[in-house]
């Protein structure tokens, strides 16, 4: 599943009008992104609206009658060429798009629909509705514009960390090269407000950093000589030095960037469904429009072809699906950009939906509840001062790489340690070493045993990892070491069971034994420990055949690539440095916080939500209209008005998305 990536130069936002059903669609006064050009794109609208208000008020007033019997008599001709000169500056490029389009093949389009309703206009001297049509037409496909912009926001937001340089040191002399051209191994200084440029080691003492654009997270980040930095994030306070880890095409950021571009092209059933159906709607409007005008013939007796026609053609200016068309990829727009807002990456639309469907959350422990960090929970010592024992202990595990040593050196000790000598591993069981002339085992029960060492039966009721010391042959005392959980555990599950996910399960790598003691705290009822990750895999496909299961898992991204990649929806905690994450998961939360998933539930919920909101709303309105008009109870600037109003409500509903509350 490895992605192509492209480089710095190649990476912009995506091109695509979400809210066409023709891929041509491109107005006159848009860029390639579908963004007015500044107040170059409003001209045309502005123009044919003053136009319009002339026309109308020269009409209103009977001013050519009153000038002279020669104006009189012209009054039609120049009404026309007035009314088609204000109808040119938003007709043509609608007109222009609608022929693109059957050239390709498809006749039937908004532009179709908008071009035949408003020259129909025309051809019956309604030239002032012909225009207003088209006039709102191209200020509603304004309105929207702007409001698809505004829910990319945060999503272009994030395109804007993109680094543009990297200062390099070369010969003694720093070079302002692009980060392409920076290689692994390399050495970069970051100034105060610059954007770290590449993935890599900090070689300073410290960095305070903001990696808001990155994890959502507005807290700045202090970090120590040594610690991973990631492309994007912004240094904050002093000049500080990195060891450049991976190339640019590779970072962190990226591939972030490349992920949040392909999401707005994921679509999602809903949005897939619509675009079908208006393809198919389209067509069946133009058919009724005709049989609207024709079939009256047959049946009134004071049938007149341009009432009839009159009456079709607003029926085609309301059956118009735009309103549909846009509202549904705005609110999955919506939905992302507030996601990207949160710190929580969708890969795509589509997992907005599925999100919608999960009623089982099945979740890793290391790393996703619980820090993944081992820390010292309790020292117990006997017949030894606290301070002394630890001297002794620490004296030992300095000669070791475990990652239980590593927890007992971040003991904050005195200045003065002791040294030790003769240091050896006992495979399995532990150290043996010499300090201050005393030999000192450091291990598990089993090399206590081996020494005939008698340890206190209360070790054996303990859990969680555990160091025995021994010194000169005596039981010295124990070091509990165990994994914290993450500040937001307990909340997350609480909130998950308030949100509807009742069926939570914990399936783990580490011993079973730790595994209950963490879901026991947590509240979660069903949990499994000692699991490879075949084990995992084999645990969700069993959850799995059960249908009515829409599984969600959470893991690390790593070891648990299998399992997020077999869910229905797969969630990687702390995907920032992951690359396994970025690639298999389908949702990614940017930082370790699981509390994050229940946003990720509560998002895509509301973004359901209004989407179907939308939908009711813009049938319900267009099927009222379209009756009032085929009765002759509705005029077209009634039918102008309701599928603009329609289509500006639906906008401002999904809109609504990005300033939504989701705590």
């Amino acid at each position: 599943m490895k992605k192509e990536h492209r480089n710095l130069r190649d990476i912009k936002p995506s091109s695509e009008k979400e809210h066409n059903h023709n891929d041509g669609h491109n107005h006159d006064g848009h860029n390639h992104d579908g963004e007015p050009n500044g107040f170059k794109a409003y001209i045309p609208a502005i123009v044919s609206f003053t136009m319009l208000m002339i026309g109308i008020a020269f009409d209103y007033f009977n001013i050519l009658t009153a000038l002279n019997t020669a104006a009189a008599f012209f009054k039609d001709w120049l009404r026309i060429i007035w009314y088609g000169i204000a109808y040119l500056p938003v007709g043509l490029p609608v007109i222009k798009e609608g022929y693109q389009s059957i050239k390709k093949g498809t006749l039937f389009t908004e532009f179709f629909l908008m071009s035949i309703a408003t020259i129909g206009a025309f051809a019956i001297g309604e030239y002032p509705e012909g225009v207003a049509v088209m006039l709102f037409y191209a200020v509603g496909e304004l309105f929207q514009d702007a409001a698809v912009n505004s829910a990319k926001g945060n999503i272009k937001a994030l395109l804007d960390v993109r680094p543009k340089e990297a200062n390099v040191f070369s010969n003694g002399n720093i070079e302002s090269v692009t980060p392409e051209e920076v290689g692994i191994g390399e050495k970069i200084q970051v100034r105060v407000g610059e954007k770290i440029p590449l993935d890599g080691i900090l070689t300073s003492v410290k960095a305070v950093l903001n990696t808001a654009a990155l994890t959502g997270e507005s807290k700045p980040n202090t970090i120590a000589k040594g610690d991973t930095v990631f492309a994007g994030s912004i240094n904050l306070e002093s000049v500080i030095e990195v060891e450049v880890t991976k190339e640019f095409k590779d970072s962190s950021i990226a591939r972030i960037l490349d992920l949040v571009q392909n999401a707005t092209a994921r679509k999602s059933k809903t949005e897939l469904f619509i675009r079908k159906f208006a393809r198919i709607y389209t067509p069946i409007v133009v058919y009724l429009a005709i049989a609207v005008t024709l079939l009256p013939y047959f049946f009134v007796n004071d049938y007149v072809f341009a009432d009839w026609l009159y009456k079709a053609l607003i029926f085609l200016v309301i059956s118009c699906p735009c309103a549909l068309v846009i509202s549904i990829p705005l609110g999955y727009f919506g939905g992302l950009g507030a996601a990207s807002k949160n710190g929580i990456l969708f890969k795509g639309a589509s997992f907005l939906d599925t999100m919608t469907k999960i009623n089982t959350l099945v979740l890793d422990k290391t790393g996703t509840v619980t820090k993944g960090v081992f820390k010292i929970k309790k020292i117990k010592t006997i017949g030894w001062e606290e301070k002394e024992f630890m001297k002794y202990l620490f004296a030992i595990e300095e000669q070791s790489t475990h990652p239980i040593a590593k927890a007992i050196l971040e003991y904050k000790a005195e200045e003065v340690h002791f040294k030790a000598t003769e240091v050896s591993e006992i495979a399995g069981k532990g150290l043996k070493g010499i300090v201050n002339g005393k030999t000192i085992l450091v291990g598990n029960k089993a090399l206590m045993m081996a020494n005939k060492i008698d340890i206190q039966p209360e070790v054996e009721t303990i859990v969680e990892s555990i160091v025995l010391v021994a010194i000169d042959k005596v039981f010295a005392g124990y070091v509990v070491i165990a994994d914290e959980l993450k500040d937001d555990a307990k909340e997350t599950i609480i909130n998950l069971h308030k949100v509807g996910i009742k069926n939570i399960i914990m399936l783990s790598g580490d011993k079973d034994s730790i595994t209950q003691k963490v879901a026991s705290e947590l509240g979660i009822k069903i949990a499994k420990g000692g699991l490879l990750p075949e084990d995992k895999l084999n645990e969700v496909e069993i959850l799995k055949k059960n249908t009515s299961n829409k599984i969600a898992f959470i893991g690390d991204g790593i070891n648990d690539a299998p399992v997020l990649a077999t869910s229905d929806i797969g969630i990687a905690m702390g995907g920032l440095g992951s690359d396994v994450a970025i690639e298999t998961a389908d949702v990614i939360i940017q930082t370790d916080q699981p509390s994050k998933v229940v946003k990720a539930i509560k998002i895509s919920r509301a973004t359901r939500k209004i989407i179907w909101q939308n939908i009711a709303l813009a049938f319900g309105v267009k099927l009222v209209v379209m009756i009032l008009g085929t009765l002759g109870l509705a005029t077209m600037w009634e039918a102008v008005f309701a599928d603009v109003g329609v289509a500006l409500l639906a906008i401002l509903n999904a809109v609504r998305l990005q300033r939504m509350q989701y705590d």
